[in-house]
């Protein structure tokens, strides 16, 4: 049934296609500069850079320095910090590649790997300010509470996945030991890192221009849908959701409410970006889906929440 789904809406994707070509056209031109122009220069560099980290051994260091808050806050072991640091300021999908990593090279286990993809694979923090905040939303006195609300939602929600994956209170006892058969020289990791790196990136580019363009068909349909434009629409890729969101008729405050929850699940793009990163381990994704589902729900909570009060 799920295959004969599958084979439905890609069918149907492939005739959309053919019969409007020119939204077609404008879909992938608009996914492929968002791309080329944000996505590649942004995420490229941490991409290598956290390889590079991990096969030569100098995560040790990070690891190091991160873990006496980070390991003691989220209940997690020296290595699975530096997945926490990189998620939390990196952005999706970093977090699941970063955890993904870790989990193939033994650095961390499969129940670590679990918890930290439950709440590290969020939104970049610049993202949020830059884009969503000051650019769309027009909102910059309220920068530092709705920056605060949208990180502390995955923060607090990892106090309740603890619980759920039965991380032990000192996880680093319990986590597999760091092997140094997997650290290499700085000359023979770089080119594996580089070319890991262009591999990721045009992967993540892939999706972005195959969701830009069913946004683009989808919005093109002869059907008032109140749900399907404000809703299902801007769910499906976050950078084109953020805008349709704030041009709306909606009142600036929905527009907060919305855009920021859309920023806590990470829309349906990033999602799938995500699966591609994990894809080779044995961490589920359906679980992965419900917990960022959950991290939206909270943050809409307190989203919501301050809006009545200020």
């Amino acid at each position: 049934m799920r295959h004969l789904l599958s084979v439905l809406c890609m069918t149907g994707l492939f005739i959309c296609m053919l019969l409007f070509p020119k939204n077609t056209f404008q879909g992938a031109s608009s996914g492929l500069i968002l791309w080329f122009n944000t996505v590649l220069p942004t995420l490229l560099p941490f991409i290598i850079l956290s390889n590079l980290l991990i096969r030569t051994g100098a995560i040790d260091l990070i690891a190091r320095v991160t873990s006496p808050v980070l390991c003691r806050l989220f209940r997690v072991s020296p290595y699975g910090s530096f997945a926490v640091l990189i998620g939390f300021l990196c952005g999706c999908p970093m977090g699941g590649k970063i955890t993904a990593d870790l989990l193939n090279m033994n650095y961390i286990s499969e129940e670590e790997g679990r918890y930290l993809l439950s709440f590290c694979n969020n939104t970049s923090p610049m993202f949020i300010i830059s884009y969503i905040i000051w650019q769309n939303l027009n909102r910059s006195a309220m920068t530092l509470p709705l920056l605060s609300i949208t990180l502390s939602a995955p923060v607090l929600l990892s106090f309740i996945f603890r619980f759920l994956y039965r991380i032990p209170k000192d996880v680093s006892r319990h986590s597999r030991p760091y092997s140094p058969a997997h650290s290499q020289d700085l000359a023979g990791a770089l080119d594996t890192c580089i070319m890991n790196g262009f591999e990721t990136i045009t992967r993540i580019g892939g999706y972005i221009i195959l969701f830009s363009i069913c946004i683009c068909l989808i919005g093109q349909l002869p059907v008032r849908i109140p749900l399907l434009k404000s809703l299902i629409l801007p769910s499906l890729e976050l950078t084109n959701g953020v805008t349709l969101i704030c041009q709306s008729s909606l009142p600036a405050s929905a527009k907060i409410l919305q855009t920021l929850t859309l920023a806590a699940f990470g829309g349906w793009c990033a999602a799938a970006q995500t699966k591609s990163m994990i894809r080779d381990t044995s961490l589920p994704f359906l679980p992965y889906i419900a917990e960022k589902l959950a991290t939206a729900s909270v943050t809409s909570l307190l989203i919501y929440g301050y809006l009545l009060l200020c």
